[in-house]
């Protein structure tokens, strides 16, 4: 049949069942609006209207992290395009499937600064797995198709296509097809997988030091089938974070900066480090010339630029986590390893009896009350490490929060992305009182869209990661962190049509969660904490990870 090129693009979204589309129209992209017109109007497909295209790339973001779905999303050119940036960058770093679908100028006028033309592919080549620049409309159809193939195989990743605006009107035929397979993973390397299973065998002080990789692959079954059958510590990155249950006996939490003192000294004391779809980031490995020293290092990860990349490792495995875990699950031989695993418990932290209205206290709270089916999400901060370190996740696919870039005002859009796509499990968003300035216009989405999401803001009146580096690292010369008390969280979220309350204590932050449900709607709660609360521990920025400072009185 002969369509339009803007009902190729939706009749392409349909093929891969899309059916849940972010964005912002404008100039360039309205032909597509057009169309999209008829699509939402018979219910095949809801558009969801944010306040910002970062909010839109934020909540397909989100969307996509909490399913594994591909996340899509509309913006026009020029600064709506350039709007989608941080976004699209959050989400490939942290391998998360999206595509974001912008207008263009007329083709005719590409290259002559034509009104909101800008070069959105060249932007955008570093930070994506790939960018197409239409230029027939014959071309949109492939382009669309294999952008979710490629969005969606090996390491996920975001996938930008550029659309003239002439090109939404042009004619051509267009033939339904089923939607293209994911790329194969590469086959397993059963001889490297069988020394792998003699490494783990013969160790003494195995650990394994599980990623995003993980999710990505939903492995956490077999993850937790190796290390229970072996016996063997599970660190995990922030990214990991729910795919191996945290209140099981062998989690060590998160490894790295803010990690648990038994993570980062398991790791340190170890043998045998098996890297499980992890990317040894800076922000783990502190130094990297002394991580796990007295260690033999595995890695197996899809990507294989990621191989030896931060990290030299004695064997490399690359593939699908999932099935090199499969592999290597009955090769394993069963292990007690009592001696280990009652050192890397005689680390942990007491942290019984922590009384008062503290980060620890108000994120347990909400776990206890929301329970383990919540969805997470955070932005970026003291917050996010607090939530880290302090939810008891349980279950894959319940963190949504940025850990490669590090965006802030990621959390609001990832969180509406999340509960639109989960409509039935409660969400909730932690958040900064500096983070939320960035991104609590999306309260309107939330309003617009009926998402009851729970915003827990911890009210320091500070950005306070950065304060507290300014504190401990440059001296107490605190430049342009501390955030004038101005804002009135009640009447904001009234002026939403939602709700909002500042609380100082727990019985406060009961009562306001309990006021908050029965309302239906998304809420604000505030949190007043001191200006100087603190996340710790914490690695000093280039030290080895053992050297954690553990409190205050520690510096």
């Amino acid at each position: 049949m002969i369509l339009t090129g803007a009902q190729i693009v939706m009749e392409c979204l349909l093929e891969q069942k899309v059916d849940t589309i972010f964005g912002y129209p404008g100039g360039t992209i309205m032909p597509l609006y057009d169309a999209l017109y008829d699509y939402t109007q018979d219910g095949r497909v809801k558009h969801v209207l944010t306040s910002h295209e970062q909010g839109a790339t934020h909540a397909a973001d989100g969307y996509a992290r909490s399913t594994g779905k591909v996340g899509v999303c509309f913006a026009t050119s020029g600064p709506g395009a350039t709007n989608t940036v941080t976004g699209i960058a959050t989400a490939n770093i942290d391998s998360s499937p999206l595509v974001v679908i912008t207008g263009q100028v007329v083709a005719s006028s590409i290259g002559r600064d034509a009104f909101q033309e800008v070069d959105i592919v060249g932007i955008t080549l570093p930070i994506t797995k790939h960018s197409y620049a239409i230029r027939d409309v014959e071309e949109i159809a492939p382009a669309v198709r294999e952008a979710f193939q490629i969005a969606s195989s090996g390491r996920p990743g975001s996938v930008l296509i550029d659309i003239p605006k002439n090109l939404f009107a042009a004619t051509c035929e267009y033939t339904k097809l089923k939607a293209l397979p994911k790329h194969k993973h590469p086959q397993i390397n059963m001889p490297k997988v069988e020394n792998l299973a003699k490494l783990i065998n013969s160790s003494k002080r195995p650990v394994i030091y599980a990623g995003g990789g993980v999710n990505v692959s939903n492995a956490s079954s077999e993850l937790r089938k190796l290390a229970e059958k072996s016996n063997i510590p599970v660190a995990t990155t922030l990214m990991c974070l729910g795919c191996f249950d945290r209140k099981s006996p062998l989690s060590l939490g998160i490894a790295g900066m803010h990690g648990e003192r038994e993570s980062n000294l398991a790791i340190t004391g170890s043998d045998l480090i098996i890297a499980v779809g992890a990317r040894f980031s800076d922000r783990v490995t502190g130094d990297p010339s002394s991580f796990a020293k007295g260690a033999q290092v595995v890695h197996i990860d899809i990507d294989r630029s990621e191989i030896n990349k931060n990290i030299l490792a004695e064997l490399r495995i690359v593939g699908d986590v999932k099935d090199i875990l499969t592999a290597l699950l009955p090769l394993v031989k069963e292990k007690k390893r009592a001696d280990w695993v009652k050192a890397v418990h005689s680390w942990k932290r007491d942290l019984q009896g922590e009384e008062g209205f503290t980060p620890r206290n108000i994120i347990r709270t909400v776990n206890e009350i929301l329970g383990d089916d919540t969805i997470v999400a955070t932005d970026v901060g003291q917050h996010q490490m607090w939530t880290a370190q302090n939810w008891m996740f349980r279950k894959p696919r319940k963190l949504i929060t940025s850990g490669g870039m590090g965006t802030m005002g990621f959390g609001m859009g990832a969180a509406i992305g999340a509960k639109i796509a989960n409509p039935k499990q409660n969400v909730v968003l932690f958040t900064g009182d500096g983070c939320f300035r960035m991104d609590m216009n999306e309260l309107l989405t939330a309003r617009i869209q009926e998402t009851p999401i729970l915003v827990i803001v911890m009210k320091n009146g500070t950005l306070g990661m950065v304060r507290q580096w300014q504190k401990l690292f440059f001296d107490k010369r605190y430049s342009a962190t501390d955030l004038p008390d101005v804002l009135d969280y009640a009447k904001l979220a009234d002026s939403f049509g939602l709700t909002g309350y500042e609380v100082s204590d727990i019985d406060g932050l009961v009562n306001a969660i309990a006021a908050a449900k029965k309302t239906g709607k998304a809420a604000v709660i505030a949190c007043d904490l001191y200006i100087d609360e603190n996340v710790w521990p914490i690695v000093p920025p280039g030290d080895s990870i053992e050297n954690q400072v553990m409190s205050e009185d520690a510096e």
